[in-house]
């Protein structure tokens, strides 16, 4: 009799259970990030991949492939991504911007960012106020623009400033959306405040935006966890009907939570789970210290059997961006599956890396605070 297969559950809103990521793909009808398509982008951009595709986190797309041949053929596009601000960033939120500031770096594309200020005022169980909202809104995209965003090619939705920009466009998305199609991909139930509908209208904006705007048809690429690819279905079927591309999708697994039993998370209670770009360097060599390994029971034991990375909360942040070079990757993860590399001298080579970029972070961010405001689009086009 076949093992039954473990249950769990993704959405935009909530993540339970031991994720099957490519049964999760095989659900959503997403395809896969193959090494041929790897090798196209290698082309393209003209020099390495960064960790997070090198290393299958980002591992599924939609129509990545017709983007990246439009781009080689003159046909330039866009980059999109957003935050929903509850609280600090932590690591693996970064995950996506970094991903588009790599490719902003290597190809000169323009990048989108919305801040969804009222989105998390309206869908927080905790019930935070909307002005706490808004202040995590200023203070994650100063994190997220201190990773070396061009600030000439920049520009942030800033929802509860944004919204005379946006509401235009809106309301034109809105019309084509009905209620039995949110409710249909996110389970929206009677009780559902209407702010989380509309939401859906407010989100599709951006991908949208500069093909509005310019009045012809611009690409859009969005970089987001496998979890948010709900919101974009729907803005993938409004596209071709409101004569714009279909924006294309490249998604990203999860990254483990510190304790080992969950996913990284802003909210609730499990604040040891994550490491938070507000964390001292106390709290941060705390948490590391006492994360979950794949480690043996004894040190002689692992000597002999080795570790297990795979499981293992440390392997995950060499993995996502802490390991500088697939060298230095392979020789992490050699080192521990052997038994060679145990895991307090493992933690402490990460510490070193860790500490070094909060300092380095945290002197960018000063430095973008210093231009974040410029970026905040507050108009609608001139000529609409």
């Amino acid at each position: 009799m076949p093992a039954k297969k473990e249950e769990f559950s993704v959405t935009p809103y909530e993540v339970k259970g031991k994720i099957d990521y490519e049964r999760l793909r095989e659900q959503f009808g997403t395809q896969s990030i193959t090494p041929e398509l790897l090798a196209k982008l290698h082309h393209i951009a003209g020099g390495e991949l960064p960790p997070a595709l090198a290393r299958g986190i980002y591992y599924s797309h939609r129509d990545l492939p017709a983007l990246l041949d439009g781009y080689a053929n003159g046909k330039p596009f866009f980059l999109y991504s957003g935050r929903g601000p509850s609280g600090p960033l932590h690591t693996s939120h970064l995950l996506q911007f970094q991903l588009c500031q790599w490719f902003q770096k290597r190809l000169g594309v323009p990048m989108y960012i919305q801040i969804t200020d009222d989105e998390k005022f309206w869908s927080s169980k905790t019930g935070i106020p909307r002005e706490e909202t808004t202040r995590w809104g200023y203070e994650n995209l100063a994190d997220i623009l201190a990773l070396g965003f061009d600030p000439k090619r920049t520009f942030t939705f800033f929802d509860s400033r944004s919204i005379a920009a946006m509401y235009p466009l809106a309301v034109r998305v809105a019309r084509k959306v009905n209620y039995s199609t949110v409710k249909a991909v996110f389970g929206f139930t009677p009780s559902t405040n209407i702010g989380l509908v509309f939401y859906t209208a407010l989100q599709t904006v951006p991908a949208f935006w500069p093909s509005w705007a310019e009045g012809r048809a611009v690409p859009c690429l969005i970089p987001c966890g496998i979890d948010q690819d709900p919101h974009f279905r729907i803005s993938r079927d409004l596209a071709e009907g409101m004569g714009y591309p279909k924006p294309a999708l490249l998604h990203s697994q999860m990254v483990p939570g510190l304790l080992g039993d969950s996913v990284m998370s802003t909210t609730g209670d499990r604040s040891d789970n994550a490491l938070f770009l507000n964390d001292g360097p106390k709290v941060v060599e705390r948490k590391v210290r006492n994360a979950f390994t794949g480690g043996r029971a004894t040190v002689e034991e692992q000597r002999r059997l080795g570790a297990v990375p795979e499981v293992c909360s440390i392997w995950a942040l060499w993995r996502t961006q802490f390991a500088e070079t697939e060298t230095k990757f392979a020789e992490v993860t050699e080192g521990c599956r052997s038994g060679r590399l145990l895991c307090g001298e493992c933690k402490s080579q990460l510490l070193e890396r860790v500490h070094r970029f909060y300092r380095e972070h945290e002197v960018a961010r000063d430095r973008a605070k210093t231009w974040a405001e410029s970026t905040i689009i507050t108009a609608a086009p001139k000529a609409l």
